[in-house]
């Protein structure tokens, strides 16, 4: 990222925090084109959520992907909760597991334990108790 990147990434990021969430998607969205994850994140999430913007799920769920497919670990979880929950996509729990799994794997304890507790319960998955437990202990349970 260039210096001016750099401010503008910071800017977008206090005013995403500050909750000023147009000057948010203002600073962050041409980041997000340049491919910036954390930006991609940030703005799926003001559109996911109509925040400075209007409610777009479409969007949402690519800004999310687009995070999730670079390694994003928090929006391989949220991408993974999109299709749990069936948000902005058809509900599909083989790729919520996948996404979960992905985040899990990078150490995200949230995906850890929805995966766990998806294995415990036997959510659009065959029960695994094992599965759960490892991901329970993993998650710091």
């Amino acid at each position: 990222m260039s210096e001016e990147d750099d401010l503008d990434f910071a800017s977008g990021m206090s005013a995403f925090e500050a909750k000023h969430f147009s000057t948010a998607m203002r600073f962050l969205s041409p980041l997000a084109e340049k491919g910036n994850t954390e930006a991609m994140h940030r703005i799926a999430i003001m559109y996911q959520n109509g925040l400075g913007v209007g409610h777009d799920p479409e969007a949402a769920v690519k800004w999310m992907s687009r995070a999730a497919k670079e390694g994003h670990a928090v929006a391989q979880h949220g991408i993974g909760f999109m299709y749990m929950e069936g948000d902005g996509v058809d509900k599909d729990m083989e790729a919520a597991v996948k996404w979960f799994t992905l985040a899990a794997e990078q150490g995200l304890a949230g995906s850890q334990t929805t995966l766990a507790m998806i294995y415990e319960e036997g959510n659009g998955v065959e029960k695994d108790p094992v599965k759960a437990k490892e991901w329970f202990a993993k998650a710091g349970f």
